[in-house]
């Protein structure tokens, strides 16, 4: 199933079911009325949810043709977006490019922070910038979406949790990153509103690439126009199992907790980047000094992916950074 959140003036918006080719919608309120609410009610709403998105692939069912610009993010706000950093390589450059030492259990426990998820930015929504001074990133991740989670689950029982697959825009101000990090309480003012992709898929959908909590597919970047990364989320060293299991460890996870992966990185630098400061640390070190600059007013960047046939698989995340007045 691909399921989505149309807008229509509330913070939640209306949950509705959208076609394999993406080209129609059918609203599924008489489901539940957001996707939010179809997640705390999941065992109760698959089925129903099936049955309408079976008959919206038939055209058997009453369709609207699909406007991606009046979506909202897949889910437009949550209970609890935990971000981790999935992927090694990209921890150790971001670590070098502030000096900073590397965790003694950098391979064993996933890192992880508590991210804005009361309010996501729609996917076509531009990045409000107050002061460009504080280096504004962009971070291209893959996001699993839960039901209700227990507390100590174990990594393989984790799997069994995940409902949805997404697409996540980490907005990052690197340059407020340091001091923060300094006060030894982590991120806040550095970590503003993200974005979600405009779908969020059954992992089903996504076939034989969606092994091993792993979706075995590049994530494909653009920045202006042009090819910035191409990075394969196959590679993440910890899967989402593992990822979820850490969040677990304390507490239940309540149903449509986001879990990200972090940064989308490659020890192959010929697949580029998920982010800017990834670029900037190899500029360092190959050049001795970075050259691209972080996010400026009007840079746009887009995010999104392609199945092995070239389709698109969650619709895109097509933001303009845009200067706003105090």
């Amino acid at each position: 199933m691909r399921l989505g959140s149309l807008n229509n003036g509330s913070r939640d918006g209306e949950m509705i079911l959208i076609s394999g080719d993406m080209t129609t919608w059918m609203s599924a309120a008489s489901v539940a009325s957001s996707l939010r609410e179809a997640l705390e009610n999941w065992d109760t709403v698959q089925k129903p949810l099936l049955k309408l998105s079976e008959a919206l692939n038939a055209k058997s069912g009453q369709a609207n043709l699909l406007d991606f610009a009046k979506l909202k993010s897949c889910l437009p706000r949550t209970f609890l977006f935990a971000d981790g950093s999935a992927f090694i390589h990209h921890i150790k450059l971001v670590r070098k490019a502030r000096n900073a030492a590397l965790p003694e259990t950098l391979s064993t426990v996933p890192l992880m922070y508590q991210a804005e998820g009361g309010s996501f930015l729609d996917p076509l929504e531009n990045i409000p910038q107050l002061d460009f001074a504080h280096g504004t990133d962009f971070e291209a991740e893959v996001g699993v979406i839960t039901d209700d989670v227990p507390m100590g689950v174990t990594p393989q029982q984790a799997l069994d949790h995940i409902k949805l697959v997404t697409l996540i825009n980490d907005v990052s101000l690197r340059g407020l990153i340091p001091a923060e990090l300094a006060q030894g309480f982590g991120f806040f003012q550095s970590k503003p509103q993200k974005a979600l992709a405009p779908i969020a898929l059954t992992p089903d959908e996504l076939g034989d690439a969606w092994k091993s909590g792993r979706v075995h597919l590049p994530l494909r970047i653009d920045l202006n126009g042009q090819q910035f990364g191409r990075p394969n989320v196959g590679e993440m060293h910890f899967h989402f199992g593992d990822l979820i299991a850490h969040a677990a460890k304390t507490r239940n996870l309540v149903a449509g907790t986001l879990i990200g992966s972090g940064t989308v990185s490659n020890e192959n630098a010929a697949l580029g980047s998920g982010c800017l400061a990834e670029k900037r640390t190899l500029e360092q070190i190959q050049r001795g000094q970075p050259e691209t600059p972080f996010l400026k007013d009007g840079d746009q960047v887009k995010i999104w992916m392609e199945d092995g046939a070239g389709r698109n698989l969650f619709g895109a995340i097509q933001q303009r950074v845009q200067k706003i007045a105090k």
